[in-house]
């Protein structure tokens, strides 16, 4: 891992393959990554351009993603994607096994079926009890072939691994429940909703345009969304333009004027009323908080 950032932004890590081993995906346990990193660089946000997939074998972890907090126990799969803001709380008391890997590492065919691009996938997932040792048997293999370099060409040795994570991201996201419980399946409004929301939400924040873009009534809309998510389609449209806002002002050096206009708002001061309404502070507040840490701290400790 490699992070490239000034003394003040949430830096965004690259993914750097340790030398002599193929690039795309790492396999590490807790105890190597303490090992590796600096334990202040770990107890600070970060952004990186790649998966973090983490299974907690022993001890307790929490962790930040994308300004909320995460209570792993043993058992548990953390997946951080790339581009989420994520930070690690106390490692000194958890074991685990962090699978590291870019996307492209997958066939477009594998990483769709697997839902890794899902910007609404679960943060923290579960094995039914039934698949737990089909998932852990997965994981094993996958940790056992990255140890084995050099005993296979390395060209062969990548694409096992390929096929090895790929089996484990096809079992994570098809034998494995969100935290809290399972979900009833969406239904295909809810579905098309959520995409057309990530197309536009940076032009419209009004219900009634997804629901003419969907041809449905804002009713139904809002049914459809209150049973996948269960919040209102105006809920739902707010919390994505508050964490697009959240991700922008901790990430780089916009002036609120700038992300205001990026996210489609008629003025600033429209944008600042937005925000500080949903999130309860302004947004230089917020950005002050988050360079000062204090956001992190406090949700780690809850």
């Amino acid at each position: 891992m490699r992070s490239n950032c000034s003394a003040r932004e949430i830096p965004a890590v690259a993914f750097a393959a340790p030398a002599g081993t193929p690039a795309g995906v790492e396999v590490m346990s807790l105890t190597e990554l303490r090992r590796r990193v600096r334990e202040q660089s770990l107890n600070r946000p970060q952004r990186p351009d790649f998966h973090h997939l983490l299974a907690l074998t022993a001890g307790d972890l929490r962790h930040v993603v994308d300004f909320n907090g995460y209570a792993l126990r043993p058992g548990s799969w953390l997946w951080v994607r790339p581009g989420q803001v994520h930070q690690w709380g106390d490692l000194n008391e958890a074991e685990g096994t962090l699978i590291l890997f870019q996307q492209d590492v997958l066939d477009p065919a594998t990483a769709a079926s697997a839902r890794v691009d899902d910007p609404h996938a679960p943060v923290v997932i579960t094995p039914a009890d039934a698949d737990v040792e089909a998932v852990t048997m997965a994981a094993e293999h996958l940790s056992r072939e990255f140890q084995s370099l050099g005993q296979l060409p390395l060209d062969v040795h990548l694409a096992a691994l390929r096929h090895l994570l790929a089996v484990l991201l096809l079992r994570l996201a098809h034998l494995t429940v969100p935290a809290g419980g399972p979900a009833p399946e969406p239904d295909e409004t809810y579905l098309r909703f959520r995409d057309a929301l990530e197309r536009h939400f940076t032009t419209t924040r009004r219900v009634e345009d997804y629901a003419q873009l969907l041809s449905c009534s804002g009713r139904t809309l809002t049914r459809a969304t209150l049973a996948g998510a269960g919040l209102s389609a105006k809920e739902f449209i707010d919390r994505r333009v508050v964490l697009e806002a959240k991700r922008l002002l901790a990430h780089g050096d916009e002036t609120a004027a700038q992300i205001s206009d990026r996210l489609g708002f008629a003025t600033p001061s429209q944008f600042s009323k937005y925000f500080t309404q949903r999130t309860g502070r302004a947004p230089i507040d917020f950005r002050n908080e988050v360079r000062g840490l204090t956001w992190p701290r406090r949700l780690l400790a809850e």
